[in-house]
Formats: structure tokens, sequence, C-alpha cells
């Protein structure tokens, strides 16, 4: 799949939508998601064009992928969930549920997460 550079995380990173900023280094950017799932629920997206997980982690130079894992740990500590927990979330393609084809991780806390999956 290509990058569509018109996705609503390309149009933050250059300005065009607003955010909620919570953080940000040279490699990513950390923001509160709009419809949240937890009292938590921040978003850190790379700077780079990257459409998912595999396009990531096999593209990324490795300071992008140590600067995006950082701002993940950081955002964690920050918002207090290093002792109580937190879960961190990637989707990955449509069956994975990726809704933005943009790479992004979730970090989600401020109560119990439940369990991960639901088996149906």
């Amino acid at each position: 799949m290509a990058y569509d550079s018109d996705n609503i995380f390309a149009k933050i990173l250059r300005g065009e939508i607003p955010c909620d900023r919570v953080a940000e280094n040279d490699q990513a950017l950390a923001f509160n998601d709009i419809s949240p799932q937890a009292p938590v629920h921040i978003l850190v997206i790379p700077k780079g064009a990257y459409v998912s997980s595999d396009d990531f982690y096999s593209t990324a130079e490795p300071a992008e992928i140590s600067g995006f894992h950082a701002l993940v740990a950081q955002v964690a500590r920050d918002a207090g969930l290093v002792e109580s927990g937190y879960r961190l979330i990637a989707n990955h393609g449509a069956d994975g549920g990726q809704e933005v084809f943009h790479f992004h991780m979730h970090v989600m806390g401020g109560q119990p997460m439940g369990p991960m999956v639901v088996r149906r």
C-alpha cells in the first residue's frame, strides 16, 4: 500500500489540522486522541511517511525508531502511567483494525484496561 499524504496524521504534521499536543521530539509527535477510549489516550506518530508498523520497522532509520520509542516512553512517564500500568497498541492493516494508514501507537491507561482480546 502506498502512503497517502492526505491522511489526517499527515495533515496534523503539516499543521493543516490542529491537535492537542502532548510532547514532541525530532522524530515523533504525541497528541491526545480526539475520541479517547481510556482516561489517558495519547497517539504517538512518527514524523516520517510510514503506512504501517511493518513499513516503519523495515524502512525507518535506527534513529527514527529509537526517537519514536523514546517519545512513547516519555509520554507514559509524563502521564503518570508507569506505576499503575498502561497499554500500547499499534494496529496493522484492515484485519488488525488500523483506521489511519500512517503508523501510530496508542498509549492508553488511567484505568484497568481489561483483557487484551475477547475471544468470540
